[in-house]
């Protein structure tokens, strides 16, 4: 972790960055620049000299931050310039997702785009006049030279200073605005809403490809995962179709790794065939959810063998030894992106029987040519190829020729040099990874996923969360623990940790669900909107307040929470959770009606607030054969209005009361206010769950 820039052959001397535990600040550890982590010495700093701060924001496999790095930052000159004008400071996004959220806002809106490298300029308290993103050293292709920009800001600062200043102050007032939500919206009206993103997401499917939108093509599991609920609610076989052609077609292209299993970020093209090489923890985890779902909603069992594959990965290459799970892996390796993953002709044929060879040529797509063009400023690769399902029609004796040579072709890749992973544990990705390996654990049959979803649990539950306090950490590395307090990760712990009962039944797990939830309830609620606010309040650097409404790569804390506080306040029977859940639903009703695109997890919460959840209560001991195998049957039918609980612990005063059989577990099936005879049939709990949801639906909205 505590290796010197990539630029450098012999290290440099180490700067402030060097007592940092993230591996992202140890990349710019050797750094010429006088680098200084966020933090009151660094805002000191400027005010005691009078410059406005230099803030750079990224990540540890963000690929255009090592080129930066690797060009801008440890050139001399360019240090000179910022450490003799500028308080120069550096942050993980993934430390500090409250900063990011901010400085990517601003970016966002005063220049129209936004990512990482994200680069802003602020005054000495702290409040952003320029940004940008990626600035080459020198000016090329109409974007300005970072010391061209340096020497701008320096001129300004000099000479226009208080307009600068006046700027600043306008900006973050404007900053402020866009994040200010109205507390007077209706409640959405429901099916109208639900309808109308469906219809809106449908108009954005590539039938041809798969997916939603153009090129670049990114998953963003939270819409496919939508409208397998929109395809049950609304009886559309088209929209379940969509998202089996998605799934399918992302599983058979270059964005899926078709050796190791996992997938990549996004696409660069618009048939999922070239990848952008980075994995991260959260993709990993939500397209778990989303193959898992297309498996119940299809019945196709295809779609579990990828979430299998994937988790495999997970435990094989991203899992912590006492259990947490790291963050991402590098796109780049040797200095070239992709360079782990991808073949030449001649090395297939290098590594293959001949037989193997025809088979692995002719099922991949492997040309001569190849199909990935290495864009690297030195000695580029000539004719490398992303493996890719190009022809699955296999006879019997190809295909045991193809497994034997995907075996030879992983061990061999095994041996090259592996891209850079970020070794952080980060809370929020660890609660969706838990949830998907408990999920999987069930549908899947493999109880493999249920224990290593218990041990990161615990990883957290060691590290990262402080019971005394009820302090849950978002971010953990190299035996150190930042300590801010982020609404994502309680939210997505919090999400987790429901999977995990409703799969275990495990009465101390409802117990930490009912802790985090309380928790967060009390740091992020904003009692007087609603919703939740993403940094709890004694965040004294940050200059303002965020509630977070979008779902992006990952969904909003907002969302999440409102959904997670639904599914436990039906099995807890907390009508306070469940307000507090339409509260934040409330808060973003405009954006549910007017631009679906950016809240399709919330509308995952607002699909399930609708109606009164059927529930499956298990009474006996949750160990038992019987009641894993009544489970794995109310596990097995794709109903999203549902939940899963057994009789012990903080569950609904009802399903305690209900009667045990000391001899085997009985499953009690309820709607509303009325169970049917209890069972132990699993053919009549999936009758149950299968049955078409009740015409009754819940009240919705609040005063």
């Amino acid at each position: 972790m505590n290796a010197p820039s990539a630029s450098e052959s012999t290290p440099r001397p180490t700067n402030r960055l060097g007592a940092e535990a993230s591996p992202y600040l140890q990349q710019h550890a050797h750094n010429p620049v006088d680098w200084l982590p966020w933090g009151e010495e660094a805002f000191e700093r400027a005010r005691t000299l009078d410059r406005p701060i230099f803030l750079s924001i990224g990540y540890s496999t963000c690929h255009w931050c090592h080129v930066m790095e690797r060009e801008t930052f440890a050139n001399d000159a360019v240090a000179t310039l910022l450490n003799e004008r500028f308080v120069s400071i550096k942050v993980d996004r993934e430390e500090r997702p409250d900063l990011d959220k901010i400085h990517m806002l601003f970016v966002q809106s005063t220049s129209g785009g936004g990512g990482w490298p994200l680069n802003v300029f602020l005054t000495p308290d702290r409040q952003p006049f320029f940004g940008g993103t990626y600035w080459p050293p020198e000016s090329r292709q109409g974007r300005p030279g970072f010391p061209e920009v340096l020497d701008r800001i320096h001129e300004l600062w000099t000479t226009r200073r208080s307009d600068l200043l006046e700027s600043a102050r306008a900006l973050t007032d404007q900053l402020r605005s866009l994040l200010t939500h109205s507390a007077d919206n209706a409640y959405p009206a429901g099916e109208r809403e639900l309808h109308g993103a469906g219809q809106t997401f449908l108009q954005e499917y590539d039938p041809v490809n798969g997916g939603f939108g153009t090129a670049p093509k990114f998953p963003r599991p939270s819409q496919p995962l939508f409208l397998l609920r929109f395809g049950r609610r609304f009886a559309d076989p088209y929209s379940i179709q969509a998202v089996e052609h998605t799934c399918t077609a992302m599983a058979a292209g270059g964005i899926q790794d078709q050796l190791g299993g996992g997938f990549a970020r996004y696409s660069v093209d618009e048939h999922w065939g070239v990848p952008h090489f980075e994995k991260m923890l959260h993709d990993q985890a939500q397209l778990v959810q989303l193959y898992l779902d297309t498996q119940l909603a299809s019945g196709q069992a295809r779609h579990g063998k990828v979430a299998r594959a994937t988790l495999r990965y997970v435990l094989r290459d991203m899992t912590h030894p006492d259990g947490g799970f790291f963050s991402a892996e590098d796109a780049d390796s040797e200095g070239k992106e992709g360079c782990f993953y991808c073949w030449t002709e001649a090395e297939i044929r290098a590594a293959l029987s001949a037989e193997e060879v025809v088979v692995t040529l002719r099922h991949f797509g492997i040309t001569e040519q190849g199909n990935f063009l290495d864009h690297s400023d030195q000695d580029p690769i000539p004719g490398q190829n992303v493996l890719r399902l190009v022809d699955s029609a296999l006879s019997e004796a190809e295909a045991v020729l193809l497994a034997s040579a995907r075996e030879k072709l992983f061990g061999i890749r095994n041996r090259r040099p592996r891209p850079h992973r970020d070794d952080k544990i980060l809370t929020s990705w660890n609660g969706m990874m838990i949830g998907a390996l408990a999920r999987a654990s069930v549908l899947l049959d493999e109880p493999e996923f249920r224990d290593a979803a218990e041990r990161a649990l615990q990883f957290l539950r060691t590290h990262s969360w402080d019971a005394g306090t009820r302090t849950l950490s978002n971010s953990w590395c190299d035996g150190r623990r930042e300590s801010t307090q982020w609404l994502d990760a309680y939210a997505n712990l919090l999400q987790g940790v429901i999977d995990l009962y409703e799969v275990m039944l495990v009465p101390g797990h409802l117990e930490f669900a009912t802790e985090l939830a309380e928790a967060m309830i009390e740091r992020f609620q904003d009692t007087a909107a609603g919703g939740f606010w993403q940094t709890a309040a004694e965040a004294p650097d940050l200059i303002l307040r965020t509630k977070e409404d979008y779902d992006g790569a990952e969904p909003s804390g907002n969302s999440v929470a409102a959904l997670a506080l639904l599914r436990l306040s039906a099995i807890c029977d907390r009508s306070d959770w469940r307000e507090i859940a339409e509260r934040a639903i409330r808060l973003f009703a405009q954006r549910l009606h007017q631009y679906p695109q950016a809240v399709p997890h919330l509308l995952l919460a607002l699909d399930f607030a609708m109606q009164e959840p059927k529930r499956v209560v298990l009474v006996g001991d949750p160990s038992c054969g019987s009641t894993a195998s009544l489970l794995r049957a109310a596990h097995g039918v794709f109903e999203p209005h549902r939940v899963i609980l057994g009789n012990l612990g903080p569950v609904a005063a009802s399903a305690r009361a209900l009667p045990v059989n000391e001899e085997f577990t009985l499953a009690w099936c309820c709607s509303g206010s009325a169970c049917q005879e209890p069972t132990r049939d699993r053919e009549a709990v999936r009758r149950f769950l299968s049955a078409p949801d009740p015409e009754t639906t819940a009240s919705g909205g609040v005063s």
